[in-house]
């Protein structure tokens, strides 16, 4: 499989400039637009009249650049001559067209997915593969291309290998004989594009391979819906943003597009529109909606708008309710979409190449999983990478670096010429005796903290691990007891050690990681200071604030607060307050 992935490699290096970008000339300055429609709605695309209306409430109340239609979802598969005419629809209405592949056997069985394993499904992937791209020159693999089966035929193939080991094999292998190859035999043109969901930390436990497939695949798309943060997958908001990020460093410029639905508009529009602007801010330069039967029915509630309209936001509620052509009401989210979209639109424009503190990812790496989201949402800008950086003043490692065989050597180095090193607690408990190399520390049991000293106290207790360390060889930079003024213990929260020519520095990370969003913002800045040496600027003031640094001296503030606040960016020896609305932005030039 090697001298096969090298090869295929090799030929996507020779492809022509056009297939590194998808963007160009549209409705918008910054990025394309487009609306992802499922199987099931381009299946009814064969009514004409259905297809005119339900496409005349889209475009009515927002400009869209191209529209994805879906050849196979839960085993449905799209008549050819309803492909046809749902083409030729749109392209007379000036829409580009590309084509789309849910491989579900039933999506609404805990996400049923075909077994790679079993020959009747692996040749029915392939005939689905080699339809679409009979239809498509580009075609977008929605969020399904793993496997989760356990049939006998799977635990037979697997052997002696772990489930992760024997699916990331499976799939790559699919995605090679099954998909790309077959594809690409049919249609020479065609390029075949894998969009990875927002779960980016258990990938490989389901085959989502993303050593190589962003390598054999002619691009990634992104999933940046984070929905309600308080769900079942903890998706932070900053995850929007941070995982374009994150997929585009696996390939640069290979990362062709963000992936929003509606599922959190319950929190109220600004939290869809949110999402919309975090994936534009990333860079993305391109932006699908899911879906086009959201985009048809899910129409305007009241409900939506939420207590702080009116105040000046960001995403303006009675704004984006006034006609956005003439005689034409907003009647559907398609306008919440459309309105945010079309405001962001020139700000992006303004906005050089994102840049971030710099967290190492190892390939399939796990632990302390989706951290560097909590991280983003104290005002750490992040920059997730899969090799370690040899050209940071700072590097941030979390318990994922533990899967390095050679993080030490790759530490050693760093710290020797004269950079830092941040670790988490959570790599000191998975590696403490490869972390004793540079200071001998334990973790001692746990402790209940909300008194910081000096900077200040938080608002409720917090469970923390207790790093043990030898006196007068680490020291604390930031402290916590209950109490420590006037206490009896306190434990460091952010511990410093001297090696070589660098500093390696500990951070506490509470049990749980969202207690860091009450750490008292002295805590925070001081965080801040110590990470955020390789960038520009950096952020005072309370947690739940997301700063976005780029290299043209543009950078962004947002609050995530649902609550008016004062933040501080500090750029040298300068300090430019910034008051902000709930849940909105200030773009700011920092020269």
């Amino acid at each position: 499989m090697k001298k096969y992935l090298i090869a295929i490699a090799a030929v996507l290096a020779l492809l022509p400039a056009v297939f590194a970008s998808p963007l160009s000339a549209g409705n918008y300055k910054s990025y394309k637009v487009a609306v992802y429609a499922r199987a099931y709605e381009v299946e009814k695309m064969g009514d004409p009249e259905w297809l005119r209306s339900t496409w005349e409430t889209i475009s009515s109340q927002m400009n869209v650049d191209r529209i994805y239609l879906e050849t196979h979802r839960d085993l449905l598969i799209v008549p050819q001559s309803t492909v046809d005419a749902a083409k030729k629809f749109f392209k007379e209405h000036g829409v580009e067209v590309a084509g789309g592949i849910t491989y579900t056997v039933n999506e609404r069985n805990n996400f049923e997915t075909f077994c790679y394993t079993n020959p009747e499904h692996r040749k029915k992937v392939q005939e689905i593969a080699e339809f679409t791209a009979k239809n498509y020159d580009t075609i977008i693999l929605d969020d399904f291309f793993f496997t989760d089966c356990k049939c006998d035929l799977c635990i037979e193939a697997k052997g002696d290998m772990s489930w992760t080991e024997y699916r990331l094999k499976l799939m790559t292998e699919a995605g090679q004989n099954l998909v790309i190859g077959p594809a690409k035999k049919i249609n020479p043109n065609v390029k075949v594009i894998i969009k990875y969901p927002n779960w980016y930390d258990d990938f490989q436990g389901l085959g989502f391979d993303l050593e190589h497939g962003p390598q054999i695949f002619d691009g990634v798309w992104s999933g940046t819906e984070t929905r309600d943060p308080a769900g079942a997958q903890h998706l932070q908001n900053y995850l929007s943003y941070n995982i374009i990020r994150y997929l585009d460093n696996l390939r640069p410029g290979h990362n062709f597009g963000g992936w929003v639905d509606a599922g959190g508009i319950n929190m109220g529009a600004d939290r869809y529109a949110e999402q919309l602007w975090l994936t534009m801010f990333a860079k993305a330069p391109e932006i699908a909606l899911f879906d086009y039967r959201s985009l048809v029915g899910n129409t305007i509630n009241p409900a939506w708008k939420t207590p702080w309209q009116g105040t000046g936001t960001s995403f303006d509620w009675d704004e984006m309710m006034k006609p956005f052509k003439a005689g034409v009401e907003p009647t559907t989210i398609a306008r919440i979409a459309g309105y945010t979209l079309a405001k962001v639109d020139p700000i992006v424009a303004q906005l050089g190449k994102p840049l971030g503190i710099v967290s190492y990812k190892p390939y399939h790496a796990k632990g302390e999983a989706f951290l560097q989201n909590y991280f983003g949402m104290i005002g750490l800008p992040m920059d997730m990478r899969p090799e370690f950086p040899t050209d940071q003043q700072v590097v941030l490692l979390t318990a994922q670096a533990a899967d390095d065989p050679d993080i030490v050597s790759k530490i050693d180095a760093q710290l020797h010429r004269g950079g830092d090193v941040v670790i988490t607690t959570g790599l000191l408990k998975e590696i403490p005796e490869k972390i004793a190399q540079f200071a001998e520390l334990t973790l001692d049991g746990y402790a209940l903290v909300n008194d910081f000293g000096r900077n200040g106290k938080s608002e409720k207790d917090i469970l923390i691990p207790e790093v043990g360390y030898y006196t007068n060889d680490t020291w604390e930079t930031i402290s916590a007891g209950k109490p420590l003024t006037g206490g009896t213990s306190g434990w460091p929260i952010l511990l410093r050690g001297k090696y070589s020519k660098g500093n390696l520095y500990v951070l506490t990370v509470p049990e749980d990681v969202s207690d860091m969003y009450v750490f008292p913002d002295a805590v925070l800045n001081t965080i801040r200071t110590t990470l955020g040496r390789d960038l520009k600027a950096r952020l005072e003031g309370p947690s739940k604030i997301g700063l976005f640094v780029y290299d043209n001296d543009k950078v962004i503030v947002e609050s995530f607060r649902d609550e008016p606040c004062e933040a501080t960016v500090v750029v040298g020896d300068r300090r430019i307050p910034v008051s902000l609305k709930p849940h909105s932005f200030e773009l700011i030039d920092i020269k």
